[in-house]
């Protein structure tokens, strides 16, 4: 419990440092599911543009590995998706083709250790 909460600090410090020069943080949503083992943030369009251009990305993509990263892509996304569903893009990409859009935005969660299977990061695309 320790691990996530101490993970969960610094999810949120990260992601509010990165954004600083957006504005204000009020449009940033927290979310806390603790039924489903998770905790995240959902971005305002600019936020999303901000955090598609910032270091964010990069830093989570240094701490977890691509295998235990998890996409709900967008029906119409243009990143590629293999037979299997898998998905072959980096986070930056998946954050900056929502940003590319005039209403995208994403959700950003970090999943509790087994609560999604083997992912500990998880990130939704939203855009009509």
């Amino acid at each position: 419990m320790r691990t996530i909460l101490f993970g969960a600090t610094l999810f949120t410090i990260a992601a509010t440092a990165t954004l600083g020069g957006v504005g204000t943080a009020a449009a940033v949503t927290p979310i806390a599911t603790p039924d489903q083992g998770r905790i995240g943030i959902t971005f305002s369009h600019d936020e999303t543009a901000a955090l598609a251009d910032g270091p964010l990305p990069a830093l989570i993509g240094m701490i977890v590995p691509p295998t235990r990263m998890g996409a709900g892509l967008r029906p119409d996304t243009q990143l590629y998706r293999d037979d299997n569903g898998g998905i072959h893009a980096t986070l930056r990409q998946v954050i900056q083709e929502a940003s590319e859009h005039p209403d995208g935005t994403v959700t950003l969660y970090l999943d509790a250790p087994g609560s999604h299977g083997p992912r500990l990061v998880d990130i939704y695309q939203r855009w009509s």
